[in-house]
């Protein structure tokens, strides 16, 4: 090649194949330096450590979590040497590494996400009470996903699960779990939940999980979601863009499905409590009907008692204004026309009493 003479645009091009033959991508780590976006369509940035720097390129669309300068990052990229002279590394994927850039990528998505609403309790949706058919993304292969199905099956038979297999940490994870929700709701018959799991992990395993296209794909989801990864302490957001958060794929089974065991034993407990105010309403019943009916026959004898006492008053006014009762105090009664003076006798049950007429009145 030593007399071989080239131009600028061959040599470039040459120096082109060549990077790509040797160097088709590859993975640098450095610090994010003079980080900008060009026309609301391009980022560029620089890449530096302590002994080099070089100039980093892509789409504004590629970017999955935002950046700023200082952050640690790693980015998978092609060399290439561009028309005017200039080294890039035309960028693929960027993603932070180290507990702070992580954390610091985490937080200005979360804010740019919240702005926008995405968290909103409004937005939440509810689950069905006992689904009959869920998909679910996860690795198949993981503990996680293992432990899952155990639960589900303990605690409720017969749920129909469609799975979907899927990488759920390193750079192709998001774009595969991507598909897999696109999958599912473009099924004629729609999952009635979408759970995402996977177990526990580093915060950089997790970080999947705050990708941008991925947090956006599960809020456009036209099923209601269920997100349960890492453990307790642990939030991305995707859970949080998520209808319901579990704490782990096991919370994640015990909120999807209630407890058989526990259901037959509050239905025993509820039709023993319905069985005893049933009985207790009976019993009220009766009681009340006894008082009723002790009280009515009451009413009714005090009203005979009191009819018999109005009865013997008037015995005694009917026997006092008695004719025959008068005469046996010493009176008599005479009929027919009788002159002053003259001698009657009286003629009683034991007697014959002889009177005089003293007195004679006309009515």
């Amino acid at each position: 090649m030593d007399d071989v003479l080239l131009s600028v645009s061959d040599f470039v091009a040459l120096t082109n194949q060549t990077l790509e033959y040797a160097y088709p991508v590859v993975q640098v780590e450095g610090e994010v330096a003079e980080f900008k976006v060009i026309q609301n369509k391009w980022v560029s940035f620089k890449l530096k450590d302590a002994g080099a720097i070089v100039s980093c390129f892509t789409g504004l669309y590629q970017m999955r979590i935002p950046l700023e300068d200082g952050m640690k990052v790693v980015v998978i990229a092609s060399p290439r040497l561009n028309n005017k002279g200039f080294f890039t590394l035309n960028l693929k994927a960027v993603k932070p590494v180290g507990e702070g850039s992580i954390k610091k990528g985490f937080e200005l998505l979360k804010a740019k996400l919240e702005a926008e609403g995405l968290f909103a309790v409004e937005r939440k949706r509810p689950l069905p009470r006992v689904p009959k058919y869920v998909g679910v993304i996860a690795s198949t292969e993981s503990a996680g996903y293992a432990d899952f199905i155990k639960i589900i099956n303990e605690r409720w038979g017969g749920l129909a699960v469609d799975v979907a297999h899927t990488q759920v940490q390193g750079i192709p994870a998001p774009d595969q779990m991507i598909r897999a929700i696109r999958y599912f709701n473009s099924l004629e018959v729609l999952p009635e939940v979408l759970i995402i799991i996977r177990g526990g992990g580093s915060a950089e395993d997790l970080s999947t999980f705050n990708d941008e296209p991925l947090v956006r794909a599960i809020a456009e989801s036209r099923i209601p979601t269920l997100v349960g990864v890492g453990h307790e302490v642990d939030h991305t957001l995707a859970d949080m863009v998520s209808d319901v958060r579990a704490a782990t794929p096991t919370n994640a089974a015990q909120i999807l499905v209630p407890d058989k065991a526990e259901i037959i034993r509050g239905a025993r407990a509820q039709a023993q409590f319905v069985g005893n105010l049933l009985t207790q309403a009976i019993d009220n019943y009766a009681r009340q009907t006894k008082d009723a009916l002790e009280a009515a026959f009451m009413r009714i004898q005090q009203k005979l008692d009191d009819r018999f006492e109005q009865l013997g008053v008037l015995r005694v006014v009917i026997a006092q204004l008695n004719p025959e009762n008068v005469l046996r105090r010493g009176y008599a009664l005479l009929r027919g026309e009788q002159k002053i003076g003259a001698t009657l006798e009286i003629e009683t049950l034991d007697h014959i009493i002889k009177t005089e007429v003293q007195d004679v009145r006309s009515k």
